[in-house]
């Protein structure tokens, strides 16, 4: 609720104000200002100016602002893991899922380099993927820095592997430009195939699961990724078996 530039710009008092306010939210949401004030210890013209600070004409404004606030953040009941995995199963499955995670394999097994990319959780599973693909015998890179040197001789023979739970991450998009034009493959793996990310992709796989968020953090299960991954990878496995 509270930004960084609106905590910098408040002095002793309002910054009392703050955390007094942080750590009593749900009883501040309906306090009367002299109240709030009297709690606090700072006059009625502080809670104001700090009010004003929150783009807030008054403390009336700003108690709504908090019961927002405090709607859009209650607890989230958690599903079983098992709800997603069958919600998985049962709308990714039915479709053409096997056929994509064959196309990608197809694509992987032709490449010299494999590059996996992701941020947060997907990237501690990009990570994963490429041990696992290096495991199985096609060795993979996982890189984290856009900014990271790469020559466009390495990249002519390449597929990069994206894995975003949104497919809307600015950070996986910008990586995903650069080394498009490098002339790498793209394949991603996202929630949904209407995303920036999807579109712009070579080869996208979808995987089609409610997404979840607690207090702001995204907890959309990865198990999908994982399958898709560990089943991509023994395809490329089975290939190159074959080719040998």
């Amino acid at each position: 609720m509270f930004t960084n530039e609106e905590i910098a710009s408040f002095n002793e008092l309002e910054t009392s104000l703050y955390d007094y306010i942080t750590q009593n939210t749900e009883k501040v949401a309906y306090m009367r200002i002299r109240e709030l004030a009297q709690a606090t210890h700072v006059s009625t013209t502080t809670i104001l100016r700090f009010c004003r600070k929150m783009n807030c004409e008054g403390f009336s404004e700003f108690k709504v602002k908090l019961k927002l606030h405090l709607e859009n953040n209650k607890t989230t009941v958690l599903k079983g893991s098992h709800h997603s995995v069958t919600e998985f199963f049962e709308r990714t499955l039915a479709g053409n899922l096997e056929e994509k995670m064959k196309t990608a394999a197809d694509i992987v097994t032709k490449a010299d380099h494999v590059i996996f990319i992701g941020i947060g959780s997907s990237g501690i599973l990009a990570e994963y993927g490429a041990r696992y693909f290096s495991s199985l015998g096609k060795f993979s890179v996982y890189i984290k820095d856009p900014h990271f040197p790469i020559h466009t001789n390495i990249l002519q023979n390449s597929v990069t592997i994206a894995l975003s739970v949104s497919g809307e991450n600015n950070y996986t998009t910008t990586h995903i430009h650069q080394l498009k034009q490098k002339g790498s493959h793209i394949i991603s793996i996202t929630n949904t195939k209407h995303s920036t990310i999807s579109k712009i992709s070579d080869v996208n796989i979808p995987y089609y699961v409610t997404e979840e968020k607690l207090e702001g953090s995204n907890i959309t299960t990865q198990v999908p990724v994982v399958y898709i991954l560990e089943t991509m990878a023994r395809e490329v496995h089975k290939q190159n078996e074959q080719h040998e």
